[in-house]
């Protein structure tokens, strides 16, 4: 069938992304979904950091892509092995397909799906192959997902089904910016009552940590962003104190548990040194390959502190999608308040300078 989507032409083209236009928008060739797959007529879609860090080159994946991870959409058709999806269900894309049989999947979560990985880096199916062509050209997938278009062929694990109640633009931030922020205070770290919660970098999956930590109760929950209109923001989602970086030092800040959701090299050394004694750090953010770190190991061995890496937010997304749908229906997680602004396809490039500036938390993509 005929698509229309966003492809990204060409890494690393300079900004402003609204005149280098890396991002196409085309017109392509879907192939039907094979036997364990769907065909899924997309509703709504997330932009994320790691779009754009793939347009920027942080994330360096086979070009040409159609983009867009975080979406959601009906079910239009189904393959003839599916048999637990029906056509006309709403489901929640996510972007790590869980195979069921590697090692990575046998660990509840903590590791990645090994053969979810591979396939994500060479932009096919997991079951192999492309379903994408313009002019007789295959077009990478991204993520097993290309949300970022009318219409999308995915892998039956890359979908998670959500009640009809569950409005389009929510169900897609459950699929990344919830799964990761709240999974990395949920899944990833072990907390109690009294436990201070810091948030270190407040896009989406930060934010999404915010909401997740505050639906605890256990004790103070503090954000950290650079950008003062963002630290606004996580005071109006329940955060208890907010503070600059520059702040959080001067004032000698520190939490039970800090996550760090900024992917960059500097805010993952501001996380680690404000974790308190005996507390845990945990990790969410992508940096560039090349970024390092320095710490001080001495600190972690006589303070007795935990660093812990957790990608997906430590996510089983078939267990914990769910789980999120069910507190944001109980007014728990109130994921609308995520969205900063609706776009159209069409504005995906100065979308993408949006999120690059620190402007957005989420911008999300509605097709009629």
């Amino acid at each position: 069938m005929r698509i229309r989507g966003a492809v990204l032409e060409e890494i690393g083209r300079a900004r402003p992304f609204a005149d280098s236009r890396p991002i196409v928008i085309s017109d392509l060739d879907l192939d039907g979904p094979g036997p364990g797959e769907l065909l899924v007529r997309i509703e709504a879609a997330g932009l994320c950091h790691s779009d754009l860090s793939v347009v920027d080159g942080n994330r360096v994946r086979p070009v040409p892509m159609l983009l867009g991870h975080e979406a959601a959409g009906r079910v239009e058709e189904i393959g003839s092995a599916v048999t637990d999806v029906a056509v006309g269900d709403r489901v929640v894309m996510t972007f790590l397909p869980r195979c069921g049989q590697c090692a990575g999947c046998a660990t509840d979560g903590r590791m990645p799906c090994s053969e979810g990985g591979i396939a994500n880096n060479e932009g096919v199916l997991l079951a192999g192959g492309r379903r994408l062509h313009r002019s007789g050209t295959d077009i990478h997938h991204h993520l097993g997902v290309s949300g970022f278009a009318t219409h999308a062929v995915v892998d039956r694990r890359s979908v998670v089904p959500v009640g009809d109640d569950v409005p389009p633009e929510i169900a897609a931030v459950l699929g990344c910016a919830v799964l990761t922020g709240g999974g990395a205070v949920l899944n990833a770290a072990h907390t109690v009552p009294g436990d201070s919660i810091m948030v270190v970098g407040l896009g989406g999956v930060g934010m999404a940590a915010i909401l997740a930590a505050v639906s605890l109760g256990h004790g103070e929950v503090i954000g950290v962003d650079a950008i003062p209109e963002k630290l606004d923001v996580a005071r109006g989602l329940g955060a208890t104190a907010v503070y600059t970086p520059t702040e959080l030092v001067e004032n000698g800040i520190r939490a039970n548990l800090v996550v760090e959701a900024a992917g960059n090299a500097r805010a993952f050394e501001t996380a680690v040194a404000a974790t308190s004694p005996g507390g845990t750090t945990v990790t969410v953010g992508l940096p560039n390959p090349e970024a390092r770190s320095s710490i001080s190991p001495l600190s972690l061995v006589a303070e007795a502190r935990t660093i812990v890496g957790s990608y997906l937010g430590s996510a089983v997304p078939s267990r914990d999608i769910p789980r999120y749908a069910q507190m944001w229906r109980e007014g728990r997680l109130p994921v609308e308040r995520l969205i900063s602004s609706h776009i159209t396809l069409d504005e995906i490039n100065r979308g993408m300078d949006e999120l690059a500036d620190g402007h957005a938390i989420r911008q999300v993509i509605v097709f009629d």
